[in-house]
Parts: C-alpha cells; sequence; structure tokens
C-alpha cells in the first residue's frame, strides 16, 4: 500500500472527525493469537495502525448485532459475541470514541478471515488494507504507536481477557 498524502489521510477520516462515536470492538483469539485489523490515515508515512475489528454502533442495533455486522463487513466471518471486556476513550486528533470490547468466537471454526469492506467509503478509499492474526510476542516487536492502546501491555493470550476500563487523560 503506498504512502499516503495528508490530503488522502484526511479525507478518509473526515466522515469521523469532529464528532464523538460509540464503537464496539471484538477480540478473536485463534491458537494464541489475536485478529487485528490494519487501518491507514491514523499515522504518518503509510504507517498502519492495527486494532480489533469493529466499528460504528448504528441506531436501532444491539451492540452484539453491531459487532457481528461488523466482524461480517470486515473480515466476513459469522461471530458469536461473548461477554463485555473492556471500555476504552479513544482520542486522537480530531477522532474519539468511546470503545466497547467484547470476547468473540467464531461461528464456524474452520472458517478464515478475508478483509472485506467498509460500507462507508468506496472501494478504492477503504481505511482498512489488511488482516493479520499476531501473538503476545509478535505484539511485543510494534513500535506502541501502531497497536490501539488496548494491546499494548499484552504479555500472554489471557491478558486479552482480563477487564480493563481506560479513560484518557490527557488533552490532544
Amino acid at each position: 500500500m503506498p504512502d499516503l498524502s495528508p490530503d488522502l489521510a484526511a479525507s478518509l477520516l473526515r466522515p469521523y472527525a469532529g464528532q464523538v462515536r460509540v464503537r464496539v470492538g471484538g477480540l478473536l483469539l485463534r491458537q494464541n493469537a489475536v485478529l487485528l485489523a490494519a487501518h491507514r490515515g491514523l499515522l504518518p508515512d503509510g504507517i498502519p495502525f492495527w486494532s480489533p475489528p469493529g466499528g460504528g454502533w448504528q441506531f436501532g442495533e444491539s451492540v452484539q448485532e453491531c459487532l457481528q455486522r461488523e466482524f461480517r463487513e470486515e473480515t466476513g466471518l459469522l461471530v458469536t459475541v461473548g461477554r463485555f471486556l473492556h471500555v476504552h476513550e479513544f482520542r486522537r486528533g480530531e477522532l474519539q470514541a468511546l470503545e466497547l470490547f467484547f470476547e468473540v468466537t467464531l461461528a464456524d471454526d474452520s472458517a478464515e478471515a478475508k478483509l472485506g469492506l467498509d460500507p462507508e467509503h468506496a472501494r478504492d478509499a477503504q481505511l482498512l488494507t489488511k488482516l493479520a492474526y499476531f501473538t503476545p510476542r509478535q505484539l511485543g516487536a510494534f513500535d506502541p504507536q501502531q497497536l490501539h492502546p488496548l494491546l499494548r501491555h499484552i504479555l500472554s493470550p489471557d491478558d486479552v481477557f482480563i477487564p480493563q476500563v481506560v479513560f484518557d487523560k490527557t488533552r490532544r
């Protein structure tokens, strides 16, 4: 994926800027690795930002329905939503969201993730660029800015399931 110009990065993020969103994300483990999606436009020089699959909660759907829809759109996977795990306040520049994370399991254990399309963006202007499973050891090798804050201190697959409540105390 080529480097993004600042104008293209800004246009990709414009639909989400200047508003508070509620996002629902899912933590899916397979063989002690967590499924993550690479997002473009959040970091300079085309560096990907890795986060669990998920997205905006829409009026009229439950958070579980939202998460199932987002997983289907982004990964092609059908999931069962399990227990609530984390709440996180995300703030970066003009982006702000309250994020709710749940444990998810595959409805079909043999299913493979395939990068999908985000209906909020044109086919040639997608935020998501890649899906991959990462072990805690692999996550530790990333520059922390490339990882969702929820993932920055994971030392074991079990750490994914230790509930966290994180509210941003900094002003950016």
